[in-house]
């Protein structure tokens, strides 16, 4: 595992919960660098999340619920209302920074109701309460993805090799990571499992992360270039596919990074077993389908000068989607902290196998 944090948060002074500020590891800068945002301005936040410092759906989550939390320290509100309201904005600007990873939605909603809840309290014990809610955010999300993996285990048999694509480790987490969970509890049960990382073009998150965060907690990790999934899957080299979700819908559709749906097409050609690993706030039950997941376009310098390098014609067009949507029949299974969901998704998203029923949405 990692000894360092993605995200967490610092208080001012030792021995004191706040004031305080958000620390988020900078992974634009990954793997030669390793430095640490540390503030408290919901600016810095907000370009963080929307410049990829901070990338993967649940610590998103977790580093916008603490830049509320943060930057409300620093409010001078007159009032519990008129500080409830200022929560409110602040969470409503950090919306904006993202569309498609749902836990951003579902953490800054949870702070705007931390606050709405206690707005007959004073000022100060608001605060308080916005740092308690994200700390608890961020703990809960780091407990999901331990359960994430004990379930998902079983989905694997020592020796396997897996592969994945993006980055859906400890990196993209509170800790321990989703896609990626199962391949530490087993390496904690002293199992062999080797994992295929897809480069995962355009920002090579799993070259530049996967790969680094796997090699650091002492894995068999083999990197490739994205159009090799279907060469190792037919040497027979892939016994499952794990990946992560940033939004699933009511009937099991799947949004994840850009490349998932063809690596969900190969594995089915190939007869691979293909699964989706997410906490429960990843789901999005108010979307029937995948059909409406809003699905963000990057910048064109993202494909055309990666990493300050321009290797296209300036005059050429792009189109860059950040992610893209499965269907859900191509997903032989959907594993969160309750439980492992099979088809039909409609139902057992609900109630998952092995596990509690997921709260009412």
């Amino acid at each position: 595992m990692l000894s360092v944090k993605t995200v967490e948060w610092v208080p001012d002074t030792p021995g004191r919960l706040l004031p305080g500020r958000v620390r988020i590891l900078d992974q634009t800068l990954l793997p030669d660098n390793i430095r640490f945002i540390e503030t408290s301005d919901i600016e810095v936040v907000w370009r963080a999340i929307r410049t990829v410092q901070v990338r993967g759906a649940p610590a998103i989550g977790v580093a916008a619920a603490m830049g509320v939390a943060a930057a409300a320290q620093r409010l001078d509100a007159p009032s519990a209302t008129a500080l409830v309201s200022k929560v409110a904005e602040l969470a409503g600007y950090l919306a904006t920074a993202r569309p498609t990873a749902v836990n951003l939605f579902w953490a800054l909603d949870r702070m705007k109701r931390a606050a709405a809840r206690h707005a007959a309290c004073l000022p100060a014990e608001i605060k308080e309460t916005l740092v308690r809610e994200a700390i608890r955010i961020r703990d809960e999300d780091a407990a999901m993805c331990r359960a994430i993996g004990e379930h998902g285990v079983a989905l694997l048999h020592d020796g396997d090799t897996i592969l994945t694509h993006c980055n859906a480790g400890a990196l993209a987490t509170a800790e321990f990571g989703t896609a990626l969970a199962p391949v530490y509890v087993a390496m904690e049960r002293g199992w062999t499992i080797r994992v295929f990382a897809d480069e995962t073009r355009p920002l090579l998150q799993g070259a530049r992360l996967t790969a680094w965060e796997l090699g650091q907690a002492g894995a068999d990790v083999t990197l490739i270039c994205d159009n090799v999934a279907a060469q190792v899957m037919k040497e027979s080299r892939i016994q499952a596919v794990l990946v992560g979700a940033d939004r699933i819908a009511a009937n099991g559709d799947t949004a994840n990074k850009i490349g998932t749906y063809g690596v969900a097409v190969l594995a089915k050609a190939h007869g691979i077993p293909f699964y989706v690993l997410a906490p429960s706030s990843s789901f999005d039950f108010s979307m029937p389908t995948g059909a409406t997941i809003p699905i963000e376009e990057r910048g064109a310098e993202e494909v055309t000068s990666g990493f300050g390098k321009r290797i296209a014609p300036r005059e050429v067009k792009v189109y860059s989607p950040a992610f893209d949507v499965t269907p859900a029949d191509l997903i032989a299974a959907i594993v969160c902290e309750k439980g492992i969901a099979k088809p039909d998704y409609r139902l057992s998203l609900q109630r998952p196998a092995g596990g509690q029923a997921l709260p009412a949405e």
